[in-house]
């Protein structure tokens, strides 16, 4: 049943939050995550193989511990929105933003009229009845989040565009996907990559959204934080799992 969404209300009161991506599409890890402390998961169904059914089970274990669901769909899918909403997803995140084009369509699929038009239907988001249908819809069009993932130069050139008309609700960097759209593939650190950061990060200081940092390092989110960042991804799911199997490794290297 639709939830106060815990991540626009931090945002909003100027507290931080910090969330992970999940790419494997396992409820016991979204469960972990939560049970981590992190504010919010965004579980990827844009390279993640996720069947409907194990997307809703993967939303259900977010919600057991209070982490806060946002999914990230594949590129101009309007369909994919919808069936990540029902199945009770708090934000979407849009992959690939290059012009404000991509934010409407977005808009239109994730909001319920006046704002958008997502298709009308019952299930888990109003309780199953338990919400009153316009009720649903007002509550609904407040608390969804839609995120924009920048990951093109052409996203970066056209981000005031983008901004300018409203309905963004965070801005989300993709420096993996930005290094190879400016020539420099998984030089994440390159001079390129960085300014086109700091250009989205100015962006939304000058439109009043929020910008989210991915950053591992805590001198790093310490120095977006003194500049007014409030949001943070601090990886993936499969960074810990690789980060334990290298520990295994060493823990059992030269053994017989």
């Amino acid at each position: 049943m639709l939830r106060t969404n815990e991540v626009r209300r931090g945002l909003a009161a100027g507290e931080a939050v910090y969330g992970l991506f999940s790419t494997l599409p396992e409820p016991t890890m979204v469960e972990m995550i939560g049970c981590a402390d992190y504010d919010f998961v965004i579980l990827d169904t844009e390279h993640t193989l996720v069947d409907p059914q194990r997307l809703e089970n993967l939303i259900r274990a977010a919600e057991t511990t209070g982490l806060t669901p946002f999914v990230r769909v594949p590129e101009a899918d309007p369909g994919a929105v919808l069936r990540a909403l029902d199945a009770g997803a708090m934000g979407i995140v849009v992959p690939h933003v290059r012009r404000r084009a991509d934010i409407d369509a977005t808009i239109r699929a994730a909001r319920y009229a006046p704002e958008g038009m997502r298709s009308l239907n019952g299930g888990r988001g109003p309780g199953f009845g338990r919400i009153d249908p316009a009720e649903y819809l007002r509550r609904a069009n407040a608390e969804i989040m839609v995120v924009a993932l920048i990951e093109d130069a052409e996203g970066v050139e056209a981000i005031d565009e983008i901004l300018a008309p409203g309905g963004v609700d965070l801005v989300l960097p993709g420096p993996g996907d930005l290094s190879q759209s400016y020539g420099v593939p998984w030089q994440v650190r390159h001079p390129r990559v960085q300014e086109a950061v700091r250009a989205l990060r100015g962006a939304c200081a000058r439109h009043d959204v929020p910008f989210c940092a991915m950053s591992t390092t805590p001198e790093r989110r310490a120095e977006w934080h003194a500049d007014g960042v409030r949001a943070f991804v601090l990886g993936e799911d499969r960074d810990l799992t690789a980060r334990a199997l290298r520990g295994h490794r060493e823990r059992t290297a030269g053994r017989g």
